[in-house]
């Protein structure tokens, strides 16, 4: 099989890397010429993975065609908030039958569609041929070739296999499942919590409010699942406690990043503009919130990060907010 992978960020070029690693061959294709010809010539993207050394079989250009002729998988690495149109220009490009693959972790504004939706809609393409890759995969540990395991999700169990064998290898063990609704809202509610905890972070709190913020965020994700009908055993595995858990726990992790920017005191704007990389979570909260009411369903963590984004609340009045509310039982149904 051959490989395209659109989209040269941290995550699009470690994943690159990855394929490669299991002996998939890859075309990147790179927005940017400078970083097109870094690895080319020297295996290496400075602007995003300056440490990492890159496989001499991976190859990157800045022509989407040459990326994507002859590609079995087409995996998309963008934004996503810009996914759309970029399918819109890719899409008399991608090769027929090709399984596509979503690297994305967020969810649309506007029509509050996850990024497989979108990919579904715009190349009008059946479910079986779209896939997620989600789970606790900080980009840098994984070009170091650490351990990491994440899921590949399909409806299609052939497919979600096909991509399981074609980016297994020594360092990067993927797991296979057909949730892919599950795999999404997880991918894209912990980014959200993660803006919680790095505010806590900043403002100098300890373990005890971490852990919280991290248990009822996983209880905020799974209900939201539940009432969409995601699988349940999907919050509880890697694309669910385990992605929570290192997008929270580690200061690599740009959406956590983010929040002890905005803990400290900064604006969204300003945060923004201290960032190199997406915070998937600083957009997707809006989009997250509209599903949660449409479905009935109580998400406060996700209300107070959305106020503090818009400059709603203050630091300070948002932890007011999050401490003030009711005691309730730990499990919704439980009669106490």
């Amino acid at each position: 099989m051959k490989a395209a992978v659109l989209g040269a960020g941290s995550w699009g070029t470690t994943f690159a890397q990855v394929l490669c690693d299991a002996g998939t061959p890859v075309t990147l294709w790179a927005r940017r010429a400078d970083i097109a010809e870094s690895i080319n010539g020297l295996h290496q993207n400075p602007q995003y993975l300056p440490e990492a050394t890159l496989p001499p079989t991976l190859t990157a250009t800045t022509d989407a065609a040459v990326a994507l002729q002859g590609a079995d998988l087409v995996v998309l690495a963008v934004p996503a908030q810009t996914l759309r149109s970029g399918l819109t220009a890719w899409a008399p490009l991608i090769p027929e039958g090709s399984l596509l693959i979503s690297l994305m972790k967020g969810i649309e504004l506007g029509s509050n569609k996850r990024m497989s939706e979108v990919m579904i809609e715009v190349l009008d393409v059946p479910q079986s041929r779209v896939a997620v890759v989600s789970g606790p995969n900080l980009a840098p540990e994984i070009a170091r070739r650490q351990f990491a395991a994440s899921v590949v999700a399909c409806s299609d169990e052939m497919s979600a296999r096909l991509l399981q064998r074609a980016c297994h290898t020594g360092y990067f063990r993927p797991y296979w499942n057909t949730d892919v609704l599950g795999c999404e809202l997880g991918g894209t509610v912990k980014n959200i919590i993660a803006l919680a905890v790095g505010v806590a972070v900043a403002l100098g709190l300890g373990d005890n409010t971490k852990a919280m913020l991290i248990t009822r965020g996983l209880a905020e994700m799974a209900r939201l699942g539940e009432a969409m009908g995601a699988d349940p055993r999907t919050f509880a595995g890697l694309a669910g406690m385990g992605d929570l858990v290192a997008s929270c726990s580690s200061p690599l992790a740009r959406n956590r990043r983010f929040g002890e920017y905005l803990g400290q005191g900064m604006s969204a704007a300003q945060a923004k503009e201290m960032t190199t990389q997406t915070a998937e979570g600083v957009t997707s909260y809006a989009p997250v919130l509209e599903l949660a009411r449409k479905h009935g369903v109580e998400m406060p963590i996700t209300e107070a990060v959305g106020a503090l984004v818009s400059g709603q609340l203050s630091v300070s009045d948002a932890a007011v907010v999050l401490a003030s509310r009711s005691a309730k039982p730990e499990w919704y149904g439980s009669e106490t």
